[in-house]
């Protein structure tokens, strides 16, 4: 309420289709459509209409949005039982006190937010207790929220500086057929943590706030594309314990090359600025950036690149992308397919036709079992299996 007027304040979803607007308007130098986050917390009263805020599909532009959930909403799911929702007792100071002004069945809730998800993709979840729970810079504020994307948990004005290593480049041919060339894995890990860094002082910020920032954490964000093409390369299925163990092994192994660079270059350039006070202070550990690693959907880097996403399996075997510019339609193959395809004498303009227009290899007799074994895309594997491919990595 306000109480000047009498009337009542319009609400954050509100707000959150008035951005949506002015985004709409404001494209990337009118290249690009402009991508937003938007978060709400799980306790915020208005959690209901936020949920349902994208229920009619391209209502609300450029923005995904997330439900933040902390550790108390979580468990209130787990027992069945209800959950506060808080408000500031002072709404004109965010650093107030929270105040309880009403109660929801966490598991009517939950449902809710799954059903957004089945529906339409929206809303996605964030579990803010768990992300601030790794927080390296705590003593900078929390975080609460992420990039459009999901996979950068940022404090407010810090910018993602990221960079991806194709691993698909990283099969050779060994003594006893395909294997992984560690060492040369190794020194691009190293060359390209050094690059990100350089990246920080290089680039001409946009905000003053985001200058500061960026380099007052230094963080970076190596990734990795082309773990399904790894894979396949490997002929090991994505949905196998062998294709969880090499992705375990793969960025077990950058993270710990990631480390020692960045432990490196704290000694010959120094820390991050912001280090006093942060977890490595406490823990004793030198570091040139707060954050080294992350792994991106690489959506529009992996086409250019010619690979497979980030750690997703293959999407499609073959697949129709459609030109936003241009106007037209182009028909992308992949390449280890296609040479697989050629190779076995299965390869037709048919096939490849169906493939595009949504078929799967799985109900063809004319493709041998090995192939559909190693070439299964996203839709032919289990969903459990995407959770346990993401959690091997991010373990």
């Amino acid at each position: 309420s306000i109480s000047t007027t009498h009337g009542k304040a319009c609400g954050p979803i509100a707000v959150l289709r008035h951005l949506s607007s002015v985004s709409k308007l404001v494209t990337q130098g009118g290249k690009r459509d402009g991508a937003n986050m938007a978060v709400m917390d799980v306790h915020h009263p208005d959690i209901l209409e936020f949920i349902d805020s994208k229920e009619v599909e391209g209502e609300i532009h450029n923005f995904n949005i997330s439900v933040g959930a902390s550790h108390e909403f979580m468990e209130a799911v787990k027992n069945g039982s209800d959950y506060p929702l808080r408000i500031n007792k002072d709404q004109s100071d965010p650093n107030s006190p929270m105040i309880e002004v009403g109660r929801l069945d966490a598991r009517e809730i939950f449902d809710k937010i799954i059903h957004g998800a089945w529906r339409n993709g929206e809303p996605g979840m964030i579990f803010l207790d768990w992300v601030n729970h790794k927080n390296p810079t705590p003593h900078l504020g929390r975080m609460t929220a992420t990039n459009p994307c999901g996979e950068q948990p940022l404090l407010p004005y810090e910018s993602c500086n990221l960079g991806s290593i194709n691993l698909a480049n990283f099969v050779v041919e060994g003594t006893d057929g395909p294997e992984i060339d560690f060492d040369r894995l190794r020194d691009v890990v190293h060359t390209t943590t050094r690059f990100l860094d350089n990246v920080i002082d290089a680039n001409a910020y946009s905000v003053l706030q985001i200058e500061k920032m960026t380099r007052a954490t230094r963080k970076t964000g190596l990734g990795v594309m082309g773990f399904a093409d790894m894979l396949v390369t490997l002929d090991i299925p994505y949905n196998s314990q062998d294709g969880l163990n090499l992705g375990r092994e793969v960025m077990s192994f950058i993270r710990q090359e990631a480390d020692t660079t960045s432990e490196q270059l704290a000694r010959e350039r120094g820390v991050f600025p912001a280090y006093e006070g942060s977890a490595y202070q406490k823990q004793g550990r030198l570091m040139r950036n707060a954050c080294r690693l992350t792994v991106a959907p690489t959506g529009t880097i992996s086409m250019i690149a010619g690979c497979s996403s980030g750690i997703e399996p293959l999407f499609s075997l073959c697949y129709h992308k459609h030109n936003i510019l241009e106007g037209e339609s182009l028909l992308y193959v992949d390449a280890n397919f296609e040479q697989v395809a050629k190779d076995d004498d299965f390869y037709s303009d048919e096939l490849m036709e169906y493939l595009a227009n949504g078929g799967s290899i799985q109900s063809r007799d004319d493709v041998p079992e090995w192939v559909k074994e190693v070439f299964r895309t996203s839709h032919d594997i289990n969903p459990e299996w995407h959770v346990r491919m993401q959690a091997a990595f991010q373990r």
